[in-house]
């Protein structure tokens, strides 16, 4: 039996259901780190089944009439005999699996490399211009409005302009640089480039905007609950507060920017974690989703 329309089903599921129903839920902002790997689980689930459906649309059978060979004959377009070719279907089974992925793997490294150069381009301006401080292990930079950011990559930089080193306490300046060092730390640029270049292939997919929008919010939420371990609510909303206006240049990741009043309503609110049976399923979620359209095309015990 052809799998096509069950993964055809399943994909659009994900692609158009699933992001909805991850919006609607409160429990993303009390797990973001969980929650942004669901968000890629989606991506990633939605990748393969899509691939798949493309391989069994192709694939020709008696149970879809040829497949998609036959369908574009059936409507006219000539790509063979009423029995179609094969040789030709073969192709065409390779074919469509194969764009989808070389697009999803040309777009990841399109956004690597133009992230890395942005970010090469940026760290050679700020070495000229900044200064080194040890005591903070931070580059200063010469700014008259409070903001700190992180060069994430292989020669990553915490930058942070000299307002803030003025204008903030050491209790809160340790606690901004814990936020950038959690984003070096866990490489959260590969995370947030990943789902960029999902959004470049399938740019109108409601799960490609929003999961691209959500995860540079939850990544944001992850690095401040890292200052959280070792900072007060107060604090860490203080240094929120000063920072607001600040923007972080291209591939880098500030501690202020347009998500600051949303993460500030979550540093100030009650600290509520997912009940442990919630958080296990939505972890289950983010395993068995990816795996199920490889049980769908090849369910076993079939050969």
């Amino acid at each position: 039996m052809n799998a096509a329309p069950v993964l055809i089903a399943y994909t659009a599921a994900i692609g158009f259901v699933a992001p909805h129903l991850m919006l609607r839920s409160s429990w993303p902002h009390r797990a973001p780190a969980l929650a942004a790997a669901v968000w890629h689980a989606l991506t990633v689930a939605f990748s393969i089944a899509a691939t798949l459906a493309a391989y069994n649309l192709a694939v020709p059978t008696e149970h879809l009439h040829a497949g998609l060979v036959g369908l574009l004959h059936s409507c006219g377009l000539d790509v063979g005999s009423a029995h179609p070719d094969p040789d030709t279907a073969d192709r065409l089974a390779v074919a469509l699996p194969a764009t989808i992925v070389v697009a999803l793997a040309a777009s990841f490294a399109f956004h690597l490399v133009r992230a890395r150069r942005a970010r090469t381009r940026h760290r050679k301006a700020v070495d000229l211009v900044g200064r080194h401080s040890p005591h903070l292990n931070a580059t200063v930079l010469p700014y008259d409005v409070p903001a700190a950011y992180c060069l994430p990559g292989l020669r990553p930089r915490i930058v942070i302009s000299d307002a803030a080193v003025r204008r903030l306490t050491p209790e809160q300046l340790d606690a901004v640089l814990a936020h950038e060092q959690s984003h070096v730390a866990g490489r959260h640029h590969l995370a947030l480039i990943a789902v960029e270049a999902f959004d470049s292939v399938f740019r109108r997919l409601p799960l490609a905007r929003h999961a691209r929008e959500q995860t540079a919010l939850l990544l944001e939420m992850v690095a401040d609950d890292r200052a959280l371990r070792s900072h007060s609510q107060d604090t860490l909303a203080t240094v929120m507060y000063e920072m607001a206006e600040a923007r972080a240049p291209a591939g880098a990741f500030a501690a202020g920017g347009q998500t600051v009043l949303i993460r500030l309503q979550r540093v100030l609110g009650p600290r509520r974690t997912p009940h442990p049976v919630l958080r296990g399923s939505m972890a289950a979620a983010a395993v068995t989703t990816p795996l199920l359209p490889l049980v769908i095309a090849c369910p076993p015990g079939l050969g």
